[in-house]
């Protein structure tokens, strides 16, 4: 790979590996010996459907998806999930509950922690605003609990959360980049690990959760998919993710369904008016009765993800990943820490206050000081490093593709920051 290759820490589209474009770059010539590139091939090639089954297999060997889920693949990120979510799983409790008692209603709980589920939560709303006996409920606002009281600086304790009694939807987001929170993995769903779940204040409670019943439960795993195990996979109705933070370019949607939540959308309608019409490409059975190629997938994007998982199963998956992001994201919380002790930098949200594996985000003290931060980064070969316009301040991200040489080349830039600002 040319040596021009800069250190690129951007939240997405993100840092692909050397070897996978290198790999991508011969696709696009000859895609699987056919003569034809990947850009240029039909989507219902039996080369390129064979690739397609492929990837399917690789995403659930890996995350051990359990056969009462499929694995779909669409286009839209996790803004279009946004409102796929809410009319296929109102569409399923449609069908489930098809006449709710006087003055029952279908309660959407979110869990908001940063923005994106903040957003996702204002989706909901304004698509059910004026659907009769549908409610959004905010089962827990992060913002309540911060320092300030409008920030998301923390995760809250497990004793915020209000969930519904029968709701319909439970819905949350693993890691959030704009702000750089992240829900701790988890412990096992046995005994033990239920009473881990219930100490540890930075983990998703899902010991508050409805027992002995197919969950409503929906995560938005969009960048931290495929960097370490997801926890309880089987025990959701719906895991998505778009492909261009950990696995590949942007345009595809990873989608994890469990087969209960494929529904007749349609039927739905005609049986009450709490369900949404749903446009084809939006409907889940759709997806699947379509085998993800209804109409023309992302193409490259499937490629180029396919190259990228090929490569995490010979490394060693997702349990691999972990403990590499986890190497990873204890250096730079260290150095932010050894910044904040100098008065040089000033963390966002605390590594154990829910400080993202993904996403470091932090502040650079005194005027005119994350300016400096910047340039220095870039004279060094650095980009990406600015934090979201929303927060501003200085993100650092680490995806999986993320070395652990670029990694240590920011921890020294970081350091040297440090003493050069505490020296001036």
């Amino acid at each position: 790979m040319a040596s021009d290759r800069i250190l690129n820490f951007s939240a997405g589209p993100s840092v692909l590996p050397d070897s996978v474009l290198e790999q991508a770059t011969q696709g696009l010539l000859n895609f699987a010996n056919t003569g034809i590139g990947i850009a240029e091939i039909s989507h219902r090639s039996k080369e390129f459907l064979a690739f397609l089954d492929e990837l399917e297999s690789l995403i659930r060997e890996q995350l051990e998806v359990p056969q009462t889920h499929r694995i779909l693949f669409a286009q839209g990120g996790g803004t279009g999930q946004f409102a796929a979510v809410v009319m296929n799983i109102l569409a399923r409790d449609v069908l489930l509950r098809p006449n709710l008692a006087e003055g029952e209603e279908r309660v959407l709980d979110y869990v908001v922690t940063g923005s994106w589920s903040s957003t996702a939560a204002k989706e909901a709303k304004k698509l059910t605003e004026t659907v009769p006996n549908v409610r959004v409920n905010i089962a827990v606002d992060a913002k309540n609990n911060s320092a300030d009281g409008a920030s998301y600086d923390s995760l809250p304790p497990h004793s915020a959360y209000q969930f519904s009694e029968n709701p319909a939807l439970i819905y949350y987001c693993e890691n959030e980049t704009v702000n750089g929170i992240q829900f701790s993995k988890a412990p096992s769903d046995d005994a033990s690990g239920e009473e881990l779940n219930k100490k540890d204040e930075t983990t998703f409670p899902f010991h508050l959760l409805p027992k002995n019943t197919l969950l409503p439960l929906v995560a938005d795993y969009s960048s931290s998919f495929m960097s370490r195990p997801i926890p309880r996979l089987a025990d959701h109705a719906i895991i998505y993710a778009g492909a261009q933070k950990n696995i590949g370019p942007a345009g595809l949607t990873i989608l994890i369904v469990r087969q209960d939540c494929i529904v007749d959308v349609d039927a739905a309608v005609k049986l009450s008016r709490s369900a949404i019409p749903v446009p084809s490409i939006l409907s889940y059975k759709y997806l699947a009765d379509g085998k993800s190629v209804p109409n023309t997938p992302p193409v490259f994007s499937v490629y180029v993800s396919g190259l990228v998982l090929k490569r995490m199963k010979e490394l060693g998956g997702p349990k691999y990943y972990e403990e590499f992001n986890r190497k990873k994201k204890e250096k730079v919380y260290e150095t932010v820490r050894e910044g904040e002790k100098r008065g040089v930098f000033r963390s966002k949200v605390p590594e154990d206050k829910g400080g993202s594996w993904m996403n470091v985000v932090f502040e650079v003290v005194g005027d005119g000081a994350e300016g400096r931060f910047l340039k220095g980064a870039e004279s060094k070969g650095m980009k990406g490093l600015k934090g979201h316009r929303s927060v501003g301040g200085i993100r650092a991200t680490l995806y999986n593709a993320v070395t652990e040489e670029a990694t240590d080349a920011l921890v020294a830039y970081m350091k040297e920051f440090i003493e050069t600002e505490t020296q001036a």
